[in-house]
């Protein structure tokens, strides 16, 4: 009985590094390991041994006999990615990346490695774990909201609650004694980049790609525009989207770009609300769905299907949990490219989306209509949104779409972070490996590092920050090792006195579990996993109410924890 790999797998490698056999592919020190849209378990190679399953952060594994109707397609899917061979016979092993990193030469030092960590989304959490395999090393990580845990948290639509899961092990990591969280501390308003860098060996950004793209083209502003990113965070209660003005009176949406983020947003908006009601959605989006009047949600996307931007997974999961129709004319596009497509990935979204119905029929529930080789060329409306005009690709017809919200899910973009140089193209931080470097000189800049997509761009998934974040604190280990980085001016607790100093309502470790406690009570009440706060004062409230350690661990709170004037 092999194991699978379903569609919630977060691509983080911890089963690669648990398999016994190296069945599961691609490994992380493989080529396609950084595009591939998931992971695969060889069924011939799988000796059953759950290992894998112990693994996985996000409960994506499951024997083969329990995968329930939904998961059945990802056994197939599975099994072809691996060439055809005689029962019995295996693929060649391949040698795996190391799961830790290398020895520090810490005992001629002063100071143990400290590590300053800016962001605590995954490409943060997963850098902070990879540091702590080392005895004596130090991590302090700065968060500007007073929860952690970035997209994780505000970016994954809330009935993927099994992709949430991953926090579990984030919550491990933040437990060692050796961590210690600053949230509802902002880095460049609270605290200099300077005085992060006199407190550390070394300080690593890992602030993701927080700007959305911007369709440029007419009526972009006007009332009912808005971003598939702004919405996600929207429904799941950030507290600087909560108040954002989303009206659903209308009975169709329009998303603009069709990656994994529009399908997330159309699947919430077209799903029933009993089965919202038990996710950690928000009290606000849930109550404005109550009075959705929208029935149909159309997803535009530039080019032809073949080019979906979607992963396979995800659109195995929206067809299996949602109504989804596409124009007869892009079906019949679809079958075209099925008689020349090989990639057997691409060939699987085209079966599946040739199958689609055309959506004449009339339908009982709100649908969802993939629309092809659509360029929007403005919005309509003059005092709001009234439809968008789209050039259908390579012709000179134009064609009008009704609407009363448009949504823009065409991509991320990083920020400028100050004290840092910023490639402007590129939208990240110019760098090698995860050195931080000099656009004048070349050469990296003493103590500064970057890790997941403001190094690398807005790619890969949850679990690729994982291989990303392994490689930027190689290279901070070794500068360390090689005596590149200076020592750190003061002590742990000079830095916590600083930051109370410049923000009193600093939120430490304690407070984060009170919030999260106060959250999950609030949600049981209701049979939901959570009901999160949003509201920053909601969030303080509550973080104040973490009980204080016992006077026995008074020295341990002296080391870890954020201290009082």
């Amino acid at each position: 009985m092999p194991h699978v790999i379903t569609q919630s797998c977060c691509n983080d490698g911890s089963c690669v590094f648990a398999c016994p056999v190296n069945c599961i592919h691609p490994t992380p020190d493989e080529p396609g390991f950084a595009t591939s849209e998931m992971l695969y378990i060889d069924p011939v190679a799988c000796v059953d041994c759950g290992a894998c399953v112990d693994a996985c952060p996000v409960g994506a594994i499951a024997s083969d006999t329990r995968l329930t109707p939904e998961q059945i397609p990802f056994a197939e899917l599975n099994a072809s990615y691996y060439p055809p061979r005689p029962a019995g016979v295996k693929t060649p092993p391949t040698s795996k990346l190391a799961p830790v990193i290398p020895p520090l030469e810490i005992r001629a030092r002063r100071h143990p490695l400290t590590v300053a960590i800016v962001g605590s989304g995954p490409a943060g959490m997963y850098a902070a774990d990879e540091l702590l395999t080392q005895s004596g090393v130090r991590v302090n990580v700065f968060e500007k909201l007073p929860t952690p845990y970035g997209l994780v948290r505000a970016g994954v639509a809330p009935d993927h609650q099994s992709t949430k899961r991953v926090t579990r092990l984030f919550d491990r990591i933040a437990d060692h004694r050796d961590f210690r969280f600053f949230l509802n501390v902002e880095v460049g308003k609270h605290v200099s980049h300077s005085e992060l860098r006199a407190h550390h060996h070394a300080v690593l950004y890992a602030v993701g790609a927080p700007n959305d793209r911007r369709l440029d083209i007419d009526g972009m502003g006007l009332p009912g525009t808005g971003t598939a990113t702004e919405f996600v965070a929207w429904i799941n209660g950030h507290p600087e989207f909560a108040a954002l003005p989303v009206d659903l009176r209308y009975e169709r949406v329009v998303i603009i770009g069709n990656g994994n983020v529009a399908l997330d947003v159309a699947r919430v908006l077209t799903a029933d609300l009993n089965e919202l009601a038990r996710t950690d959605i928000s009290d606000h989006a849930l109550s404005t769905f109550r009075n959705s009047a929208v029935r149909e949600v159309v997803i535009a996307a530039r080019r032809t299907p073949v080019h979906s931007a979607f992963t396979l997974p995800e659109l195995i999961g929206l067809v299996a949990a949602s109504e989804v129709v596409i124009d007869a004319a892009d079906r019949d596009r679809v079958r075209r490219d099925l008689a020349t497509v090989s990639d057997p990935v691409a060939r699987t979204k085209l079966e599946i989306l040739s199958t689609l119905p055309d959506g004449s029929a009339p339908s009982s529930r709100p649908r969802i209509r993939l629309a092809y080789q659509l360029a929007p060329q403005r919005i309509l409306g003059k005092q709001r949104v009234s439809g968008v005009e789209f050039v259908v690709t390579g012709t000179d017809e134009v064609r009008r779409i009704d609407t009363g919200l448009v949504l823009t899910s065409i991509g991320y973009r990083g920020k400028p972070i100050r004290d840092l140089p910023f490639d402007d193209a590129a939208g990240v931080v110019p760098n090698d490996g995860g050195r931080v470097i000099d656009p004048d000189s070349g050469r990296p800049l003493p103590g500064a590092y970057v890790a997941g997509w403001i190094k690398r761009g807005p790619t890969g998934f949850i679990g690729t920050n994982k291989t990303c974040s392994l490689q930027t604190v190689r290279a901070l280990v070794a500068d360390f090792n090689e005596g590149r980085l200076s020592d750190p001016v003061a002590g742990s607790d000079a830095l916590a006195k600083l930051v109370r100093a410049r923000q009193p309502n600093v939120v430490d470790a304690a407070g984060w579990r009170a919030i999260d406690a106060a959250e999950v009570i609030r949600g049981n009440a209701d049979g939901r996993p959570r009901n999160k706060f949003t509201s920053i004062a909601d969030m303080l409230a509550a973080a104040a109410a973490a009980p204080v350690p016992p006077r026995r661990r008074l020295t341990d709170r002296l080391r870890h924890l954020t201290l009082p004037n």
